[in-house]
């Protein structure tokens, strides 16, 4: 699954903050999903072509998150983002976030949109 971040469709950079740390002094394992919330986000609602349908938005039905690295402060993370799969009421999406040169996490995410009144599934539009 791991490929070269400039294989990803998006790259931002996320900065690591001090309150992110733990007792350990290195990032807590749940902040690496934060992060990779920064690549998700840019797709799925980017204002020029956002994938939601009106009225819908998307919810995570899947998370694996796959660790590599640690993280430290101070620093900052890319989180590339790439399409694995589009179904018909699913979208599969491959994460991954480098320090520097170095992979630290790889994930698999599958988002579901979800109509935003009734609470239920939607298909893809």
């Amino acid at each position: 699954m791991e490929r070269a971040l400039a294989e990803y469709f998006r790259q931002p950079i996320d900065e690591i903050r001090y309150a992110d740390t733990d007792r350990q002094v290195h990032v807590d394992k749940a902040l690496f999903a934060t992060f990779l919330e920064t690549g998700r986000v840019e797709i799925l609602y980017d204002p020029g072509q956002p994938l939601a349908a009106d009225g819908a938005e998307f919810v995570i039905a899947r998370l694996s998150l796959d660790f590599r690295g640690e993280l430290r402060w101070p620093g900052s993370v890319t989180v590339g983002t790439a399409v694995r799969k589009i179904g018909n009421s699913s979208l599969e999406l491959l994460q991954v976030m480098y320090l520097k040169d170095r992979c630290v996490a790889l994930a698999e995410t599958v988002i579901v949109p979800v109509d935003g009144r009734e609470r239920t599934a939607c298909p893809l539009t």
